[in-house]
């Protein structure tokens, strides 16, 4: 990440020198270089509407034969990181997590787009790659299918529909090549429940854009798939990604005084606040952006990283009866709705106290 900076000094240090030296001439420096590689307007680049359809936060219902399982609600907030690249950022507590990104790449000497899907599994790190393969596009309903770009669908591949404010991401797997044929590993069926919160990038870039995000015309030559299981094989690492930044909330709980360790804290980041004074707003749960179980045993807080920069309002909970909602008999924070500001490529720390019996 690259931060600017500017050196200035007081007006009456420059007259000072003014008077004693004459300065040389300040020659004029050239703009820096634009190393885009842009697509023009005409040309076709494969996929490129679903750009224009994901940006938003999306709730709903996991269906997954995975070791994790299937989950009643997966919040995904995606919002574009670049002219042409759109990414979310999701955990469900410090061992699992995944990373979503959708961006245009060249390949096999085309312009198309690519889908990264990957993160940490039980503390284990696998990232993939897939190039789109079949769009189907019509005035009320668009396919957009996902594959391996050198094993094809044989080995992975997502499909995903959309139709009016409704996603559906469903993705197939060979299980690390143990299936002849590859079986359900996901299915995402999802709502879009709020697009303001996206404003601010979409206008910061001019979203989307015909620009290309990476060459991969060679990155996965000699390989028999594009799946990676280390940052350092990663033809496009997490931190690499451009303008995401860190948000490190830190809890404190004076309240219960005796904490079970066997308890969990449930961290919620809405970009609407929950709360207007005393009461509950259940409606602006569609604001949800990102959330987290952490251990209450010891609580010292997480790091959400490669979080999208703008503003938040952060909620703890002290989960008493394990239901993973405010709830009676649950601890929070009685300074409801704590503010922070993340600005871009750069790190946040906002401070939060459960203190307060839910009654």
């Amino acid at each position: 990440m690259n931060y600017p900076a500017r050196i200035c000094g007081t007006v009456l240090f420059a007259i000072v020198l003014t008077a004693c030296r004459h300065d040389p001439e300040m020659l004029n420096q050239p703009p820096p270089v634009d190393t885009n590689t842009y697509i023009a307007d005409t040309a076709a680049v494969t996929g490129y509407a679903i750009l224009e359809k994901l940006p938003g936060i999306w709730h709903g219902p996991v269906t997954s034969s995975t070791a994790l399982g299937s989950y009643q609600e997966w919040i995904v907030d995606f919002r574009p990181i670049s002219a042409a690249q759109i990414s979310a950022k999701n955990e469900l507590d410090s061992l699992n997590d995944i990373f979503m990104s959708f961006f245009i790449a060249k390949y096999d000497s085309t312009f198309m787009l690519f889908f990264r899907n990957g993160g940490g599994f039980a503390g284990n790190v696998r990232n993939s790659y897939m190039r789109i393969d079949s769009v189907y596009e019509s005035a009320s309903l668009s396919f957009y299918r996902f594959v391996d770009p050198i094993s094809g669908g044989n080995r992975v591949d997502t499909d995903i529909t959309f139709k009016d404010d409704s996603l559906i991401m469903h993705v197939h797997t060979n299980v690390y090549n143990t299936l002849s044929a590859p079986v359900t590993h996901m299915i995402w069926r999802a709502q879009l429940k709020d697009t303001t919160s996206t404003q601010n990038a979409i206008a910061q870039f001019n979203y989307p854009q015909k620009v290309m995000v990476k060459d991969f015309s060679t990155t996965f030559d000699g390989l028999s798939e594009a799946v990676f299981y280390s940052a350092a094989a990663d033809p496009y690492p997490e931190q690499d990604q451009p303008y995401l930044g860190q948000s490190n909330v830190n809890v404190n709980i004076t309240a219960p005084a005796s904490i079970d360790p066997a308890k969990k804290v449930l961290l919620i980041i809405t970009t609407q606040p929950l709360f207007d004074g005393f009461s509950f707003q259940a409606q602006n749960l569609k604001y949800r952006s990102r959330y987290v179980f952490v251990g209450a045993a010891n609580p010292t807080g997480y790091a959400f990283n490669y979080m999208h920069p703008g503003s938040y309002f952060v909620n703890a909970i002290y989960d008493s009866n394990g239901d993973f909602n405010f709830s009676s008999g649950d601890y929070m924070n009685g300074s409801f709705d704590v503010p922070f500001t993340l600005a871009a490529e750069s790190t946040v720390s906002v401070g939060v106290t459960i203190n307060l019996l839910i009654p």
